[in-house]
């Protein structure tokens, strides 16, 4: 004989994120990003604009610890930190906002290796390319503070289409919608709730 626990069966963490949570975690998430970004902003004012040496061009964190600009730990952290969010906010998306969200992944998977590269280097002492600093591929062609404007410019661009066609969908993006972000929206249509992404 079989038994049917009384208790509901308990979300899991991704499904969570996604469903009645991912508002608040794309929130988080975007509020993580455009810290980084700012960081990276107030480095690139000191370079062209104050004119500031770059080894003294830290952004805004690195003027009171330096050892976070010139440390591959928290290059290669934020690079993961960047991977794993958008890989699992990205179930919530649907439609147009998924391709786009998508693109931002796929351009960060390569921004990871990259930063996986240098890290791996840093961590090693051997230093490809006969270089003399830890030297990711794309920085053989472009400056290493240019390389990561770009970077995090490639990577940010899609996932704000992304977000901004998440919460503009169309009406079958809306009805295949199972997150949080749209249920406002949904309850003044009279949407039915869609299931919660698997």
């Amino acid at each position: 004989m079989v038994t049917v626990s009384s208790t509901p069966r308990r979300d899991g963490l991704v499904r969570r994120l996604n469903g009645r949570h991912h508002r608040a975690a794309l929130t988080a998430y975007l509020a993580v990003v455009i810290g980084h970004w700012a960081e990276h902003l107030v480095q690139a004012y000191q370079i062209w604009v104050l004119g500031m040496p770059r080894p003294q061009s830290r952004g805004v964190l690195g003027q009171w610890f330096p050892w976070l600009v010139s440390s591959e730990w928290l290059h290669y952290g934020y690079a993961l930190v960047m991977l794993v969010g958008l890989f699992l906010l990205r179930p919530g998306f649907t439609g147009r906002s998924r391709t786009w969200w998508t693109v931002a992944l796929a351009l960060q998977f390569w921004h990871h290796v990259e930063h996986l590269l240098l890290f791996a280097q840093a961590q090693t002492g051997t230093y490809l390319f006969g270089q003399a600093v830890p030297t990711s591929v794309v920085q053989l062609l472009v400056g290493r503070v240019e390389l990561h404007l770009f970077y995090n410019s490639v990577v940010f661009i899609p996932m704000v289409i992304a977000m901004y066609r998440h919460l503009r969908p169309s009406d079958p993006e809306l009805h295949a919608a199972s997150c949080s972000c749209l249920a406002a929206q949904k309850r003044t249509l009279g949407v039915p709730a869609a299931p919660a992404p698997a």
